[in-house]
This record gives structure tokens, sequence and C-alpha cells, in this order.
């Protein structure tokens, strides 16, 4: 399995994209903050406030089901995915391509 850069994954999507692909209604906003019911373990009230997440770090965490990460986390953990597959979805859904790393090419030896 190729592996995909994942730096410059999140360098290139922010997490502001990654809750409007996952319908992410906040019910507070505080400047860079915001809160809101969990995506990932989908609240039943949508003016829960235990899901946080802050727009300059690209970082949530959720105070009830205890998810935490990135923009790529948040991802793989709403859709049960793998980083690797989250990636790979996340950029398909947001028709950019994937950043795949380069093979490394090792010179043959000499007869």
């Amino acid at each position: 399995m190729p592996a995909i850069d994942l730096a410059r994954l999140r360098s290139q999507v922010s997490i502001e994209q990654v809750l409007l692909l996952l319908g992410f209604v906040p019910s507070r906003r505080n400047g860079r903050w915001l809160r809101g019911p969990c995506p990932v373990h989908r609240s039943e009230h949508s003016q829960s406030r235990q899901f946080w997440v802050d727009l300059a770090t690209h970082r949530y965490r959720c105070f009830k089901c205890h998810s935490a990460g990135r923009q790529l986390d948040l991802w793989a953990a709403a859709h049960h995915l793998s980083i690797h597959a989250a990636a790979e979805d996340l950029c398909r859904r947001l028709g950019i391509a994937v950043p795949w790393m380069p093979i490394p090419r090792f010179p043959r030896a000499s007869r």
C-alpha cells in the first residue's frame, strides 16, 4: 500500500472543511473556538457543547466520548476508518489529489 504524505494533506485541508462535510453546526462560537454536538458519537441535542474545536490549531476534542485529534483524526473517527482510508476518502470527497509519497528508488548493485 503506497504511503500518503499526511503532513502535506493536513496543510491542504482545514478542520473547517471537515466540519462542513460532516454537517457540524456549532451551538456556540467564541473567536477561534467552536462548541457544539459531537459528530463522532452523534450527540442527540443540537445545543450540546461537549465537543470543541480550535480553528487555529485544527484540533478537536469531545468531553463525552473522548475522541480528540486533528482534522484527519476527526474524519477517521466519524466514519470508523483508518487514517490511511480516511485520507483517501477525504481527498475524494473534496475533489483533491491524494498526496502520495514518492517510492524510494535504491541504486542497483553492480555485478
